[in-house]
């Protein structure tokens, strides 16, 4: 708070500083100059020979015709009049407040208030009316208004907290803003990976399905069943409850999603894009044969015509939204480019190399092979072990040979158990087929599209000399190093697949 008294003063000094009657300030005599004496006269004798004091007989030492009155000695001088006074003496001083002043923190008085008839250049011209008597009228006018404006400033900031309590109250403990009903109509929405409840709920209220983001999350809080809310596209209606939205979006009949699973081969995924969208059967494995160039494989991708799907191994698994009008294409490119991105981030080169593989395009014909026989997920590190025995060229159990059937049932788009006597697949000339006695290592690409586990499987395989394996059921596969060990397992296992068929 600043003291308006020590202020005035101040400011009383800085613009009327005492002087006396020569124009000199008090205790300024010596002003550091040499004291130069006026009109030529000798500085040793500044009084012509004569004592100070002492009358000359009505010479004038001093006359020039420039100096009226001469100037006297320092000691008869006498006190100038004092100048009259420009305001009123006896007139009460109304104290000035700095606020109402509009003086600023660093005491500098204010020269005006923004109104030009207001401002003078002369300083003491601000503190006078018209007609130069005390401008005490105009002063209680700007007073008058700054406490008008303090008033609604304290009036607007109680108003202020006051709304601000109450939006807070409401937002806290006020019901959110909510439809009623089923709602009408439809509305295709499309819900991005990762996306959280409030980010679902922007793109709700968006659309028009639900009134406030606060009324979906609180829905979804409230459901047992919220959060498993999947990504993908959905069919749903205007101006929905939020609860009806949530169990609605939890509805598979509301979902125009694709799904590819891990193991999935293209041409299952083929098939359901084109029942999904509509298009004639074979529509879009057509299009993905004649333009697989064009849908961001990468560039390590084998330009091999032996392969009998360049974008197998690429369709990755996930949910992808199929909206009416989709196209076809732009789904492919959406499930190559997801592919990209989560094999761009393993070091499938360096896993490869390590392994003994050819590049990072065989690294996930592994990955496929696992996933396509490793019935269970807590075998493929050993499954996966087997694979790599095999692909051993100087092992004498399957020299070089992988001999598995689900590269025959990848050949003839089946998947069964039985794919007939060993003699007979030994003879069948393919090049995925791993039985053929002159078909050695991998097949020339991917036979599905592997899920996470498998590919980790495939680039980290568990240590062991297993060179076979079979699954009796569940909770028991048997791994085994010969082919003697591996039938009695086959054994077993014939005998497992019997009791159930009769039901003991």
């Amino acid at each position: 708070m600043h003291d308006s008294g020590q202020y005035q003063q101040a400011q009383q000094h800085q613009q009327y500083p005492q002087q006396n009657g020569y124009g000199q300030q008090q205790g300024d005599w010596d002003t550091g100059q040499g004291q130069a004496i006026p009109y030529g006269m000798n500085p040793a004798d500044p009084y012509s020979g004569q004592q100070p004091g002492y009358d000359t007989g009505g010479q004038d030492h001093y006359g020039t015709p420039d100096a009226y009155p001469p100037p006297q000695p320092p000691g008869q001088r006498k006190a100038p009049p004092e100048p009259a006074p420009d305001w009123d003496p006896d007139a009460p001083v109304e104290e000035e407040h700095p606020f109402f002043t509009g003086t600023d923190d660093n005491r500098n008085p204010p020269r005006g208030d923004g109104d030009d008839e207001d401002f003078d250049d002369d300083p003491r011209a601000s503190r006078r009316g018209k007609g130069g008597k005390p401008g005490k009228g105009k002063k209680k006018s700007r007073n008058g208004c700054a406490c008008l404006v303090v008033s609604a400033v304290l009036l607007g900031g109680a108003g202020g907290v006051a709304y601000f309590g109450y939006d807070f109250w409401k937002a806290r403990f006020g019901p959110v803003e909510d439809y009623s009903g089923g709602g009408t109509g439809a509305v295709q929405v499309e819900i991005k990976d990762h996306a959280g409840g409030n980010e679902i709920g922007s793109v709700l209220k968006k659309a028009g399905v639900v009134k406030s983001v606060d009324a979906f999350v609180a829905a979804v809080k409230k459901n047992p069943q919220g959060r498993s809310l999947q990504p993908g596209s959905y069919t749903l209606k205007k101006e929905m409850s939020a609860a009806s939205a949530v169990e609605l979006m939890l509805d598979p009949k509301s979902r125009n999603n694709l799904m590819v699973t891990p193991g999935q081969r293209n041409t299952a995924v083929y098939a359901d894009i084109d029942k999904r969208l509509g298009l004639a059967e074979g529509s879009t494995k057509k299009l993905a044969k004649e333009k697989a160039n064009e849908l961001g494989l990468p560039p390590w991708v084998p330009q091999d015509p032996e392969i009998m799907d360049r974008l197998e191994g690429f369709l990755h698994p996930g949910t992808y939204p199929m909206a009416k009008g989709t196209k076809p294409e732009a789904v492919l490119k959406k499930m190559v480019a997801r592919a990209n991105q989560h094999y761009e981030a393993q070091d499938l080169a360096g896993s490869a190399q390590k392994l003994g593989l050819e590049s990072p395009f065989q690294m996930i014909t592994v990955a496929s092979l696992v996933q396509a026989e490793g019935k269970y997920k807590h075998d493929f590190d050993k499954v996966s072990r087997v694979i790599y025995n095999r692909l051993k060229p100087n092992q004498q159990e399957t020299w070089g040979r992988l001999e598995f059937d689900s590269t025959v049932n990848y050949i003839k788009g089946t998947s069964t158990l039985d794919i007939g006597p060993v003699s007979q697949q030994r003879k069948f000339k393919h090049p995925y087929n791993t039985y053929y006695d002159f078909t050695k290592g991998l097949p020339p690409g991917p036979i599905s599209n592997p899920g996470e586990e498998a590919l980790h499987s495939a680039m980290n395989p568990t240590p062991g000399p297993w060179f076979y394996f079979v699954s009796i059921n569940s909770e028991k596969t048997v791994f085994t190093n010969t082919i003697e060990e591996h039938n009695k397992a086959v054994e077993e296992y014939r005998k497992e697949r019997a009791k159930e068929k009769s039901g003991q």
